[in-house]
């Protein structure tokens, strides 16, 4: 995989600052000479999952190729097979395949609260997308440095990704997490990173902890916001061991119901945070277990609640 460095130039893009890694790719802040507007250059990371990358010791802000935060959490190279899913790793020809379906994903969509993309490049065979610079803090700093956190930013989500699937341009994100939500000093929230997918080869990117079930649509998204606000009212997530046992397997059985049942058997928020308001209680479990509560029915919940409050 491609390795830059600070004070290279990649076709015009001078490297200036390393800005983050996940399981598959690694992202540098550069700058383009000619015009000097500042962009994302994205390119593949040689682990093949988030498990593979190495760990830092300590809880910190600071980006380094080396490893990431203890606290974040990369996505998952998983392969949907007819008898269930498989978590396994990426190689390099597999990596470069996602990055080019994300870049022909991303160059199909405009909206304010998607990363858009600027250009395609191509160096010594590798993929190198180049993305807008968004700045700016992850809602995972957000949440890391206990700052105030609105429930304004998810709405603005849930319809950003309402509109995105009545355009036809993006029918799920896939990898919605902490990490990929990015508050700009405006208080716009933008959202990175959307699942890398291949429908051909059944293979999508996806972080189990907020994707539990390792769903493929518009409920993985709806099952994340659920999780993500669980997490930002109880400091906690409520699934420990995931992905869930059975994700991914269609024939349903009764020892694949109980242990649905089981799996479900999470705190409610009000027992770890008794200041949780009861209606946001139950929107985050209509996120969480009710498998027809979808992006619509999330949006009109959100607004009520918001417009309530």
């Amino acid at each position: 995989m491609m390795k830059l460095a600070v004070g290279e130039v990649v076709q015009g893009y001078r490297i200036t600052r390393f800005l983050g890694r996940g399981g598959f790719a690694s992202v540098y802040l550069a700058q383009n000479e000619q015009t000097g507007n500042k962009v994302a250059l994205k390119v593949g990371a040689a682990a093949g999952g988030g498990r593979q990358v190495t760990r830092l010791l300590e809880v910190t802000s600071r980006r380094t190729p080396e490893g990431i935060s203890p606290d974040e959490l990369p996505a998952e190279a998983v392969f949907l097979e007819p008898t269930g899913v498989r978590i396994d790793l990426f190689d390099e020809q597999e990596v470069q395949q996602l990055l080019k379906a994300e870049g022909d994903l991303l160059a199909g969509c405009q909206h304010e609260n998607l990363v858009a993309m600027h250009d395609r490049l191509f160096v010594d065979g590798n993929q190198v997308l180049v993305l807008e610079y968004v700045r700016g803090k992850t809602l995972r700093e957000k949440i890391r440095s206990l700052e105030g956190i609105h429930l304004n930013w998810f709405l603005a989500i849930v319809r950003a990704l309402v509109a995105l699937q009545q355009a036809g341009t993006m029918p799920y994100h896939g990898d919605l997490k902490p990490e990929n939500i990015v508050v700009k000093p405006s208080g716009k929230v933008v959202l990175l990173d959307p699942a890398l997918r291949n429908s051909a080869r059944r293979v999508v990117t996806t972080t189990p902890h907020y994707n539990p079930l390792l769903l493929a649509d518009s409920k993985a998204d709806v099952m994340a916001i659920g999780i993500m606000i669980y997490e930002i009212l109880t400091g906690t997530l409520p699934f420990d061991e995931v992905p869930w046992e059975y994700a991914g397997r269609q024939s349903g059985g009764e020892t694949q119901r109980l242990s649905l049942s089981y799996f479900y058997s999470y705190s409610p928020p009000h027992v770890l945070n008794p200041k949780t308001p009861e209606e946001l209680e139950r929107i985050v479990y209509r996120c969480i277990t009710v498998p027809g509560y979808g992006l619509e029915e999330l949006k009109t919940d959100l607004e009520t609640f918001i417009s309530k409050a």
